[in-house]
């Protein structure tokens, strides 16, 4: 009964080395000091990533690691133990949480959280039971790759201010983040945000444009704040695109396990969809982030060889803990704007370039004017970023470039095979592994 839950693991033969040519599966364990220690890992991996999002939207800082701590067991027992995964706050709600904030307040934006998880629980339950092909059908690479690319741009322009009042500590911690990710090697290296962000905090700190007074008035123990979320009918079209890339993401993320632990987990795709969707449910409802799997975390695995889900309910419960410490909130929450700002510069670029890497890796044909079209029109239009109301609901840059990515896509592809005129050679989806956001 516990395996059916994703808990009760054998122990990797003796439970203290790993046999060469060999992994210990996620069914295995290590002994339990080994596994608590590899599970530590896994918190500072996400750490950076996972704290850096409610620094640059403004959600508490103690609630996210907290429900992205429970949604992290919630997915390990949803998908039986069979995909080590933790979940972290998604950078792809970053902009339609940002939106959401600036028209109905926090209630407002953890609604769209909400929203988007119930989403993605539905689709989950219908790749459960008819596979993924229609997913692959509906967001081909040219559409994937420009709805993630189309995300990350239009985030640009958050670090305009930044870059102008304290350009020193923007690009000190743009130096820092870049420079770290080369300069060490194996965890540290995987840190490079976290390490960015101390660094560019303490330049920050040097020029006085740290504010200590949360971080003194805060307590040392305390319950996370929790909140709860209001629902606006134009919230939907804000968070639309992200369900997009959330089911790339775990996709991706199931796809990549298997094939590092030689397992054949296609029919887990569904669980795991509905996994995430629960978890940014929980804490949409709770007041955290809306979550993801994290490739972070798969690095820690890769260099380990340390598959085993009893790690990551470690890793879970750690975050747990940590939400009950205030005053550990609090000085997160005292990330001055250049530093935030600078590691936006970073991240957002990253998630662009991430969306035309799915282009590179699938060979999308950009000679043909449907897949130039479809790339071009959606990038333009989440760039320029306009506002248009329909009624009571307000449709923002990335919802119009992601409506306008699909169907500029499906739309010229099916006038051209109707009319039987070139170009009808738009590939395919070829089953390559998406990139991750975090």
């Amino acid at each position: 009964m516990s395996s059916r839950f994703g808990y009760g693991w054998t122990v990797h033969g003796d439970g203290k080395t790993i046999r060469p040519g060999t992994v210990v599966a996620p069914d295995e364990r290590l002994n339990w000091f080994q596994t608590t220690g590899i599970g530590v890992q896994h918190v500072m991996a996400m750490f950076g990533s996972t704290v850096l999002v409610p620094a640059l939207t403004g959600f508490p800082v103690t609630a996210t690691l907290f429900f992205s701590g429970v949604g992290t067991l919630l997915f390990l027992l949803i998908t039986a133990g069979r995909v080590p995964s933790y979940l972290g706050s998604s950078f792809a709600f970053i902009a339609p949480v940002t939106a959401a904030m600036a028209g109905h307040g926090f209630a407002g934006a953890l609604g769209g959280v909400v929203i988007s998880g119930l989403a993605l629980f539905i689709i989950g339950l219908v790749v459960q039971k008819s596979g993924t092909g229609w997913i692959h059908a509906l967001m081909p690479p040219v559409v994937m790759g420009t709805i993630v690319a189309l995300i990350g741009l239009n985030l640009a322009g958050a670090t305009t201010e930044a870059m102008q009042t304290v350009p020193l500590t923007t690009f000190t911690t743009v130096a820092a983040i870049v420079f770290s990710a080369v300069l060490f090697r194996g965890l540290l290296g995987r840190l490079s945000i976290l390490v960015g962000i101390v660094l560019g905090y303490l330049v920050a700190l040097v020029q006085g444009q740290v504010d200590f007074t949360a971080v003194g008035a805060a307590g040392w123990l305390g319950l996370p704040p929790f909140a709860f979320p209001e629902f606006h009918l134009d919230t939907l079209a804000l968070f639309l695109p992200v369900v997009f890339v959330l089911v790339a993401e775990n996709i991706g993320h199931v796809k990549t396990v298997g094939l590092m632990t030689n397992r054949n987990l296609d029919d887990v795709n569904g669980r795991a969809l509905m996994a995430d969707g629960v978890a940014s449910m929980v804490a949409g409802f709770g007041g955290g982030s809306g979550t993801t799997t994290y490739a972070e975390n798969i690095g820690v695995m890769a260099s380990s060889r340390v598959y085993s889900t009893a790690a990551y309910w470690i890793a879970g419960i750690v975050a747990i803990l940590l939400a009950f410490l205030p005053k550990f909130g609090a000085a997160i929450n005292s990330i001055p704007a250049g530093v935030s700002g600078g590691a936006g510069i970073v991240l957002y670029g990253m998630i662009g370039i991430i969306g035309a890497r799915l282009w590179v890796q699938n060979k999308v044909n950009f000679s043909n004017p449907i897949n130039l079209m479809t790339a071009g029109a959606g990038l333009i239009i989440a760039i320029a970023d306009p506002t248009i109301a329909v009624g009571s609901m307000q449709f923002g840059g990335i919802a119009l470039g992601t409506i306008a990515t699909l169907v500029i896509f499906h739309g010229m592809r099916f006038i051209a095979r109707w009319r039987g005129t070139e170009p009808t050679d738009a590939p395919d989806y070829e089953g390559s592994t998406p990139s991750k956001l975090g």
